[in-house]
């Protein structure tokens, strides 16, 4: 149970910190937020769990592919919210932009052969 905690603090602390840092500088808090933190994370929890590397690495490369649709939603909401968008009408329209990519994502990676 203390492992499980100790998995929500340390992550919950990455998400709190780049938000601290968003108020001082987006700039930094872009560079952090754009890291693979989750990920990240992620490998060593599973890795400290006993997860095999191969496993790990299958994780990793599957990632690689679900960020492709992912990235819509970055130039997506700063788009709306210059046409003037409300911010929650901005961000709701650019996560459902963003699952649509992923919807259409998925079909096409199954084409080509990738395993999800």
């Amino acid at each position: 149970m203390l492992y499980y905690a100790v998995k929500v603090i340390v992550s919950a602390l990455v998400i709190v910190a780049v938000s601290e840092i968003a108020k001082r500088s987006t700039g930094f808090a872009a560079f952090v937020a754009s890291l693979p933190l989750t990920s990240l994370l992620a490998f060593v929890w599973l890795r400290l769990e006993g997860t095999e590397p191969e496993k790990i690495g299958e994780l990793s490369g599957q990632i690689f592919w679900l960020i492709i649709p992912s990235l819509l939603l970055f130039p997506l909401l700063p788009l709306l919210l210059r046409y003037g968008l409300g911010f929650w009408t901005a961000l709701a329209a650019a996560v459902g932009g963003t699952a649509g990519a992923y919807l259409l994502m998925l079909p096409l990676l199954r084409r080509l052969g990738v395993n999800l």
